[in-house]
């Protein structure tokens, strides 16, 4: 799958990282323009290429947002991502990591009226990019796998984010709509930079 990851910070190459290594391509980009994720690019080879935020989207099966909650009204026009598997895994934060007060609305609600036309999934966002880094892992049982989440209201898309996810050594767990399930994964959520197994996840959520 090509992969466009727009937001090559700590999580950002994290997931860079793991999609090379289980055989995707991926196309990175930052605030800072492309010369600086040349040491990256180097690392990962040449399955990985760096371009404008732009170029991710243009190629991309699936588009992960990994930039400041705050950024993302105005990074792209809609049209850009018109059809587009678009997984938002960015984070609404305040001053002193309080999340940020959106008028009764979810993260990712946003983001969906921001994009009207892309096919929004949340993931992603609840792991400590350390824990990223290290914890996929082919269990010899499944339900031993970390968690990670999807939400939102398109099945299919939702299915293809979970084979991703498995393919990195998660396990996926979905958590049902935008609305509801995007809320579960938020910052002061259940589910929020707590490592969870899928069974413990599945405790947790009580389904």
């Amino acid at each position: 799958m090509k992969t466009g990851i727009i937001g090559a910070g700590r999580i950002g190459a994290t997931l860079a990282r793991l999609l090379v290594a289980a055989g995707h391509q991926v196309r990175l980009a930052n605030a800072s323009g492309p010369g600086r994720l040349a040491p990256l690019l180097a690392e990962l080879g040449s399955a990985a290429s760096a371009g404008t935020p732009e170029e991710a989207v243009e190629q991309a099966e699936l588009l992960v947002l990994m930039v400041p909650f705050g950024s993302a009204a105005e990074l792209l026009p809609p049209s850009a991502v018109e059809g587009k598997l678009l997984v938002d895994a960015m984070n609404a934060f305040a001053g002193g990591g309080r999340p940020l007060d959106l008028g009764g609305l979810g993260s990712s609600e946003v983001i969906a009226e921001r994009y009207p036309g892309a096919r929004l999934v949340k993931s992603l966002n609840t792991m400590h990019f350390q824990t990223l880094a290290t914890a996929g892992r082919a269990a010899t049982d499944p339900g031993e796998r970390l968690a990670h989440y999807v939400a939102g209201d398109d099945r299919e898309a939702k299915e293809t984010v979970s084979t991703v996810i498995s393919e990195l050594g998660f396990a996926s767990i979905d958590t049902g709509s935008l609305r509801t399930g995007g809320r579960l994964q938020e910052p002061g959520g259940p589910l929020f930079n707590i490592p969870l197994t899928e069974r413990q996840a599945h405790a947790v959520l009580g389904f």
